[in-house]
């Protein structure tokens, strides 16, 4: 059975391309690890995009496309716990590749939650108002990223 891709609202689809960029990050994380390079190079770089992407974007989800379902919803619930345990993994400043490890994991998971899950919902629940608002507050951004050590090349 395969997943036939679901059309998403034009309000949704900047951040889905953001998830995309957060996939990308996974694939960066597990294609350093391939090349064994070094756990520091690739921190460095998980930690950059965390603070220029990562954080704006839970916040935008936070804020104004979570709310779009009961703050009790389960679904909500776990989108959220997602959110703080991905914080609190770049944030952590242990293990470098014990942490990249689970970043890798766990931020591939969430995304793919959010967008076989958690989006759906939220769009089939959505009122065109709140669609309209989503899309008014976050204009798609134009992704710039840190080449400064392509260590995934």
């Amino acid at each position: 059975m395969s997943l036939k891709p679901q059309k998403r609202h034009k309000a949704l689809q900047p951040l889905s391309r953001e998830h995309h960029h957060g996939l990308l990050l996974s694939w960066k994380i597990r294609a350093g690890f391939s090349k064994d390079i070094d756990p520091k190079r690739i921190r460095h770089y998980a930690t950059w995009f965390f603070e220029n992407h990562l954080v704006f974007h839970f916040e935008l989800e936070e804020s104004h496309v979570f709310s779009i379902l009961n703050s009790e919803n389960e679904l909500v619930k776990r989108a959220l716990a997602d959110h703080r345990r991905l914080e609190r993994l770049f944030n952590y400043k242990g293990d470098d590749l014990k942490t990249l490890s689970k970043i890798e994991e766990e931020l591939e998971q969430h995304i793919r939650f959010e967008e076989r899950i958690l989006f759906p919902e939220i769009q089939n629940k959505a009122t065109e108002a709140q669609l309209r608002l989503i899309e008014n507050i976050h204009q798609p951004e134009n992704f710039k990223d840190n080449e400064t050590d392509v260590f995934w090349k």
